[in-house]
């Protein structure tokens, strides 16, 4: 069974920096790609960066190209996102996805928010 879980969010001020973890379940070679996602209210969830496990491509979304990097610790089976320049508009739901049963380009994960498994997402605030 797959368990994913993200931790590390909390408030920040715009112009400030958050890493985000997400921890999932076995190893990494059980996985073609993990990405993270985001959700502001009222709006549809989208992805922020995906990686893949196979050739270790990446995406990131425009919005947050220059600022966010999506890196990952084989060892402890851990994804991170490292956040920084935020802005107000990053305030959302983040989310850890899993991607185990298909393959797929890391634009194509990000742009359709394509997982096979989900966290249960850690909330990032930026305000002042």
């Amino acid at each position: 069974q797959v368990h994913i879980v993200e931790f590390g969010g909390g408030l920040v001020q715009p112009g400030g920096s958050l890493r985000l973890s997400c921890a999932v379940s076995g190893s990494f070679s059980d996985y073609n790609a993990i990405g993270w996602f985001r959700q502001a209210p009222g709006k549809v969830r989208e992805g922020v960066s995906c990686s893949s496990v196979r050739d270790l491509s990446t995406h990131y979304a425009e919005s947050v190209k220059g600022r966010f990097t999506i890196s990952r610790d084989s060892a402890k089976t851990v994804v991170y996102l490292q956040m920084n320049s935020l802005k107000p508009e990053d305030t959302a739901v983040y989310y850890c996805g899993a991607l185990k049963f298909r393959i797929y380009t890391m634009q194509h994960m990000c742009d359709f928010s394509d997982a096979d498994y989900w966290g249960q997402g850690t909330q990032v605030t930026v305000s002042s």
